[in-house]
């Protein structure tokens, strides 16, 4: 495998994987890499063969060809090996239902091999971390949707794996559950190469180092948050609300403005409706904020408000999918 630093070694890498289900290609030539220390969000939409990849990283599912290293094991040659590296979470975190939490949780820790007071430990810190406390004694069936994704969360950390592949982790759990968790990936991230599907963009700025964007099983983006953000047509927009200013001369002022594409009126400002409000739009998605200001500050304009938008991550995934979409 290849080494950097200690800190950042490339755990998982995946080379060319290709999956057919009859006539239909699911997975199309995919290849990327994810280091300790990474967050990846593994984007797309429905159909687009983000679970069927992460089955086949994981070693659920066979490739038709291409590779997977697992902390330089290889997935199809070495499985026991690979596998004892990752922990997964699948999509609709199936579960042995008659089961109370704590006997699958115990269960669970068997199978990876620990016994006696080895396994009371890793199941008691795993409980304790995901907060199962509440639900130890009763059965799974009986659980909420997304008590029942805490419990499959919970096998999945608890031979504290190196690598993790997460289907949709914070699915059916409510806002204050969805923080924990990501509290938890966060806390993780830093030992761990973590790659995390969802379709929840907010979840990418809240967790995620960078971004893996596929349609029709090919990779159609593969860069930081931040630059989504920065591809969005908003990015670096200036919006603000002005009071006492003519709305004609503080657009031509702030037209004037190096680097500024467009001034455009989007209502009053104030809660009066009095005064203007004002959407500056910078050309290429150049930061224009301080200018703005400077030019605010000579005027001695009376600001009620000023936001800089650093671009709707939904604009850029439906751009950058929408010619595939007919396959979600």
């Amino acid at each position: 495998m290849e080494k950097r630093d200690g800190e950042m070694s490339e755990l998982v890498r995946i080379e060319s994987l290709v999956k057919h289900f009859g006539p239909i290609k699911a997975v199309d030539g995919i290849s990327f890499s994810v280091r300790r220390g990474e967050v990846l969000g593994f984007l797309g939409p429905n159909g687009a063969g983000k679970s069927t990849t992460m089955k086949i990283v994981t070693g659920f599912l066979p490739a038709d060809s291409g590779r997977v290293a697992v902390g330089g094991e290889d997935i199809a040659a070495n499985p026991l090996a690979a596998k004892r590296r990752i922990g997964y979470l699948p999509e609709g975190a199936p579960l042995y239902s008659d089961m109370t939490t704590r006997a699958f949780l115990e269960f669970a820790a068997g199978i990876r091999g620990f016994r006696g007071e080895e396994q009371r430990r890793r199941v008691a810190e795993t409980v304790a971390r995901v907060q199962l406390e509440s639900v130890l004694e009763q059965p799974i069936d009986t659980l909420s949707k997304g008590f029942k994704r805490r419990v499959g969360l919970a096998q999945s950390i608890l031979h504290d794996p190196e690598v993790l592949v997460l289907d949709e982790p914070t699915d059916g759990l409510d806002p204050n559950q969805k923080h924990e968790v990501r509290s938890l990936i966060r806390e993780m991230a830093p030992r761990k190469a973590i790659i995390l599907s969802t379709h929840l963009l907010e979840e990418v700025d809240a967790v995620c180092s960078r971004a893996v964007i596929i349609s029709a099983g090919r990779i159609v983006s593969d860069g930081a948050p931040e630059d989504l953000h920065a591809r969005a047509d908003g990015h670096n927009a200036v919006t603000l609300a002005l009071r006492g200013v003519a709305a004609e001369s503080a657009r031509a002022a702030l037209a004037a403005v190096e680097g500024v594409r467009e001034v455009e009126e989007v209502g009053g400002g104030g809660e009066d409706g009095a005064g203007v409000r004002l959407r500056v739009r910078p050309e290429g998605g150049r930061a224009v904020a301080l200018e703005v200001s400077r030019v605010v500050r000579e005027h001695g304009w009376q600001v009620e408000g000023l936001m800089v938008d650093r671009g709707r991550l939904e604009e850029v995934f439906r751009a950058i999918t929408a010619p595939d979409r007919t396959r979600s």
